[in-house]
């Protein structure tokens, strides 16, 4: 996950700060419970078949990497070196020969046009910088009929709950997110075909959002 910098003007730095990297036992103790089951859900729903490419942008801790098919080649990009570090510690320990993971800026990701089959990002979009470069970038590097899948938090299409969680803003965007993210003005002018944009139950606050690359 990247880190929104809260200082107009200049550049952000995502992950960066000391701040950032001291999150990382507090988001594993507490981030699993919340977002893991929905995230192992999701993957299977994808039907990733064998030999398949994979990129997840925002991999973190590595929080879904198990939910990977093992006949899938699967790499994960992340800002974050304190991150990386245990998401490396869980690869060393499963002995997963087909994942890798590295250092990588969700806006400008370091990949050939079209190299994967599936884009895969979880909960990184309302928390980079420029959301719409990121997803620029996740279409970019998708192949022609790939798949996309992201799960986030998006703005609320119902106005009343809208203005209710925008009243949280000013408090989120100093923890380094923010939640007035609009799905579909980042979505704008790209290349995709909306499969499916779904809630896991109604009440979740998180959208599971499934495109597929066009030419």
């Amino acid at each position: 996950m990247h880190r929104v910098s809260d200082r107009p003007g200049k550049t952000p730095q995502p992950h960066s700060s000391p701040f950032y990297n001291h999150l990382v036992p507090a988001y594993q103790a507490l981030w699993p419970a919340v977002a893991k089951r929905r995230v192992s859900k999701t993957l299977d729903s994808l039907g990733i078949p064998p030999g398949a490419k994979v990129l997840e942008v925002g991999v973190g801790t590595g929080l879904s990497l198990e939910s990977y098919p093992e006949h899938a080649s699967v790499t994960g990009v992340d800002l974050s070196e304190a991150m990386l570090a245990e998401a490396k510690e869980l690869i060393a320990e499963k002995a997963w020969s087909h994942i890798d993971v590295r250092p990588g800026n969700a806006e400008s990701l370091d990949f050939e046009d079209s190299s994967f089959d599936f884009v895969t990002s979880f909960h990184t979009i309302s928390v980079v910088s420029k959301p719409q470069d990121m997803m620029r970038e996740v279409v970019r590097v998708c192949k022609p009929g790939g798949k996309i899948l992201i799960i986030n938090h998006f703005r609320s299409e119902n106005p009343f709950i809208a203005r209710v969680v925008d009243k949280a803003g000013n408090i989120t965007r100093r923890l380094g997110w923010r939640t007035d993210l609009d799905l579909d003005e980042v979505l704008r002018e790209l290349p995709l075909r909306m499969d499916r944009r779904y809630k896991t139950n109604p009440l979740s606050l998180f959208t599971v959002m499934k495109a597929t690359r066009q030419d």
